[in-house]
């Protein structure tokens, strides 16, 4: 009798312990999966404050740009220091050029910061290219953007242009609009 009692007080014993490790491994589960939650809210929260710093940022840097492009096309002597252009460019036409650049570089940042889509820049592009003064500011700079690592983002939406002069360039149709399909981002 004395060991029925004892293995079944053993089981019960056991069966305790056994409930008692699975509630614990339950409980930690839930402080854990708490815990995963708090951090994942948190790293969701540095997610959104730097993308906002780094909007934040491109915007503080595109007002400097225009400033001192605005200068630059008030001043004459402050425009020759910019003039990257090369032999025969009149102080009329750098100054257009340098605000032909303010425009591109203007499109570039609310693509960047989501302003416009991949599309809505291209849309945008091809009617900043319609003027001809776009379009030799753009083949004038081509030797700039030549030196952009091709990884970034300025670079690609740079060739992107590129492709879109060139199939504006060749298409015979009056229609400028529906010339040309912005790549696949």
């Amino acid at each position: 009798m004395f060991t029925k009692m004892h293995a079944a007080e053993m089981l019960r014993c056991v069966v305790t312990a056994g409930l008692g490790i699975a509630a614990g491994a339950v409980a930690t589960s839930a402080a854990q999966r708490r815990t995963f939650d708090a951090l994942d809210a948190r790293l969701k929260y540095l997610e959104r404050t730097t993308q906002t710093q780094r909007h934040t940022n491109l915007t503080y840097q595109q007002r400097l740009h225009w400033e001192l492009l605005s200068k630059a096309m008030d001043d004459a002597d402050l425009a020759e220091v910019l003039d990257a252009y090369g032999e025969g460019v009149s102080t009329k036409r750098q100054r257009q050029y340098l605000y032909a650049n303010a425009m591109y570089t203007n499109m570039v940042l609310n693509y960047r910061i989501g302003n416009f889509t991949r599309d809505q820049f291209y849309g945008y592009a091809r009617g900043m290219l319609q003027n001809p003064i776009v379009r030799e500011y753009w083949h004038a700079t081509q030797p700039h953007r030549a030196t952009l690592d091709s990884a970034t983002e300025e670079a690609q939406l740079g060739l992107m242009v590129d492709d879109l002069l060139h199939q504006l360039e060749e298409a015979d149709i009056d229609e400028w609009w529906v010339v040309g399909e912005p790549p696949p981002a």
